[in-house]
């Protein structure tokens, strides 16, 4: 694994491949003048199963609307430079940077351990989010069908899901998702970055583009889906003055709801997204950093509690009006349902036939 950036890669987003941070020891390529290794125009995939004793996540975050969380997979073939979650990689001794986008796991026994943890006697039903860290309709979920499986005990266990996409695959599952949003257990969020095909293609390569995002939308609202927009992530200088198009546009598909988070950079990401802008954006990198440290107290990242989503400052409050602004001007966030966690049963408890809905 090598530090120095490379040039872009055909459909991944990151420049380079760090060391991961727990490695004993770290290399880094130089270049002398002299000789280079040809760059391959691309990277191919790796797909893994997982062997997990658990899949529900917790936590006890103030800055997010759930506590529980299912992640289906590791990694995500989207390749988007700016996810958060590429740190997490360092974690298996993997790099963040282009190992993220194609050394992928899954759950292969993901219905499975649902089963059993939803089962327990001591199980409270709370809202489960499928995509907090990784997208769960990234391409490998075409053929592995790890979050339709989910889905399916969710519709069994008459269980409250939330998700979170930028995949247009979802629509696959409209079939489990109409009859959890007609009983009151379901609610989808699109994300949606930009509207611009060229800054998409660099910024999260291999994501849907932002008609198929918006027909996302579209079509699960006029199924009857609960349906919002994460405008998600703000970059400063890069794609901020399209916050309020993109709202008009999901609102005018159908989105009844919004949010937006600030570009977040930890650990390793702060290097891959300095390397993406001096690649991409070289002639506006150093004002678009600027401005991101003047959001982050001088930093790169502010990883605190009540801060880290929204920032601080004067450009932060801009930003935060802006949305406040548009989101009452477009008839966003009005009314907020909750979901209805007391039609919950154990799996196992009666069956599929017991719910009417099969």
């Amino acid at each position: 694994m090598y530090s120095m950036a490379m040039p872009p890669l055909k459909g991944r987003g990151a420049l380079s491949n760090p060391t991961s941070r727990y490695a004993a020891r770290h290399a880094a390529r130089v270049d002398d003048g002299w000789y280079q290794d040809e760059t391959p125009d691309s990277v191919a995939t790796e797909v893994r199963a997982e062997a997990a004793r658990s899949i529900i996540s917790r936590n006890d975050s103030p800055d997010i609307p759930f506590d529980q969380s299912i992640n289906p997979y590791r990694g995500c073939e989207h390749g988007c430079i700016y996810c958060y979650a590429r740190p997490s990689h360092a974690r298996m001794d993997l790099s963040p940077g282009i190992d993220f986008e194609t050394r992928l796991f899954y759950k292969a026994d993901a219905e499975q351990l649902l089963r059993n943890e939803l089962a327990r006697p001591g199980y409270v039903c709370r809202p489960i989010m499928l995509g907090a860290n990784t997208d769960p309709y990234q391409p490998i979920e075409r053929r592995l069908q790890v979050t339709r499986s989910i889905l399916r005990v969710m519709l069994e266990a008459r269980h409250p899901v939330m998700l979170l996409t930028k995949g247009s695959l979802i629509l696959r599952d409209l079939d489990l998702l109409q009859p959890l949003a007609e009983a009151g257990l379901t609610r989808v969020h699109v994300s949606i970055t930009t509207l611009d095909h060229q800054l998409k293609r660099t910024l999260e390569p291999r994501a849907a583009s932002p008609e198929a995002r918006l027909r996302v939308l579209k079509e699960l609202h006029g199924a009857g889906v609960p349906v919002g927009v994460m405008a998600a992530p703000m970059i400063p200088a890069v794609n901020d003055a399209e916050l309020e198009r993109i709202l008009e546009a999901a609102a005018d598909a159908g989105a009844a709801s919004a949010g937006y988070v600030l570009l977040r950079l930890p650990l390793e990401l702060q290097q891959l997204f300095r390397e993406w802008l001096d690649a991409h954006l070289p002639e506006r990198a150093a004002h678009v950093m600027s401005l991101v440290q003047a959001t982050r107290g001088g930093r790169d990242n502010d990883p605190e509690f009540g801060t880290r989503m929204r920032g601080q400052g004067a450009w932060a409050e801009l930003l935060r009006s802006r949305f406040q602004l548009a989101c009452r001007r477009m008839g966003l966030n009005r009314r907020s349902a909750a979901l209805d966690a007391t039609q919950f049963r154990r799996p196992g408890a009666g069956g599929q036939l017991d719910l009417g809905l099969f």
